[in-house]
């Protein structure tokens, strides 16, 4: 591996258990293209001693004392935006992945796999690319396939639907009682309740809903 245009990549390694920090410390130094720049045990001191020595790649855990890996790497990538972050962790949830992406970072690695691929990471996101250990890009996915795959319509009851449709057909409150056999008011209430689970407002919106949910149609 030939070393980049300007110069090894600088990383610094922010994790509390000594011999994770020794390990990736040796596993990188070994690559002709990356260099050391410093290492932390703590979040804390980490974030102090990132911003002092800027470096171009931080790997950081999340669980950490005095400050957690993701609160550090929200305010390392405020105060360094182009310093790269890349979380080492033992956590493969989706929330701490959508945490961590929020506060900035730019790879996510498992611990159980980060032998095989601190080196790629680095480089990677180096280069301004995200990289995701496969395990987590699995895990992303699933929750992504998940919310694209409920549809709003799902919180409301059959009755709700059914009331939704005739609204927005143009069917008053008391037309729709009349067919359905019950009161105004109960028609009414059912009418407020789906609107507030669909964060609806005004029967216009309600109507365009309707519409691109293809309950009803503009025929």
């Amino acid at each position: 591996m030939s070393q980049p245009p300007g110069g090894p990549i600088s990383v610094f390694i922010a994790d509390d258990h000594s011999i994770v920090r020794e390990g990736l410390a040796a596993l990188l130094a070994a690559q002709p293209d990356i260099r050391i720049a410093g290492a932390a045990a703590n979040g804390r001191e980490a974030l102090a001693a990132v911003l002092q020595a800027k470096p171009a790649v931080v790997i950081m855990d999340i669980a950490m004392p005095e400050m957690n890996g993701i609160e550090a790497a929200r305010q390392i990538h405020a105060a360094l935006p182009q310093t790269q972050i890349v979380i080492l962790s033992m956590h493969a949830s989706a929330e701490h992945v959508f945490q961590a992406l929020e506060a900035g970072v730019r790879g996510y690695l498992l611990k159980e796999s980060a032998a095989k691929e601190i080196c790629d990471a680095v480089r990677a996101v180096q280069l301004g690319r995200r990289y995701l250990s496969p395990k987590v890009a699995e895990v992303l996915a699933e929750r992504v396939g998940r919310r694209a795959a409920v549809s709003p319509l799902d919180s409301l009851s059959p009755r709700e639907r059914q009331i939704l449709k005739l609204v927005a057909d143009g069917c008053s409150s008391a037309r729709i009682a009349e067919m359905l056999h019950l009161s105004p008011k109960t028609v009414d209430t059912y009418r407020s309740r789906l609107m507030e689970k669909l964060d609806i407002s005004d029967i216009a919106s309600l109507v365009k809903f309707a519409i691109q949910h293809g309950l009803t149609s503009l025929d």
